[in-house]
């Protein structure tokens, strides 16, 4: 199992990968990229089992990343869901409409957070 973390904002990643550590997954399964652009190149030489991605990030957005990855034909069933401030409908329509599994507003407890991922893995 490989999980990658992408999210701009370390603190987040702490907290996605605390969440993960704390309901027993192991920590060499987990991968961080800061932004869309490391992400897809890790996704490349990876075999990623679950994707939890921002939205707004510099350099490859989250929904474009999304858009991205769901062309690799590796990618077009795996789980990704959208962990984002971004809390209109219209957003969660599109984000869907690109390829999104779940998606979840922050700001988020950890134990809802695990609710939405654990069925993935």
């Amino acid at each position: 199992m490989r999980i990658l973390i992408v999210d701009d904002s370390a603190v987040m990643r702490r907290i996605h990968k605390n969440t993960l550590l704390e309901n027993g997954i192991d920590e060499s399964s987990l991968i961080e990229a800061k932004d869309g652009e490391e992400a897809l190149k890790i996704a490349i030489e990876e075999d990623i089992t679950l994707f939890l991605v921002d939205w707004n990030m510099p350099r490859l957005n989250g929904l474009n990343f999304v858009k991205e990855i769901r062309g690799y034909s590796k990618y077009s069933s795996t789980p990704m869901i959208m962990i984002t401030s971004e809390a209109a409908k219209y957003n969660v329509i599109e984000a869907i409409q690109a390829g999104v599994t779940n998606y979840v507003v922050k700001p988020i407890q950890g134990n809802i957070l695990w609710e939405k991922i654990k069925k993935y893995l």
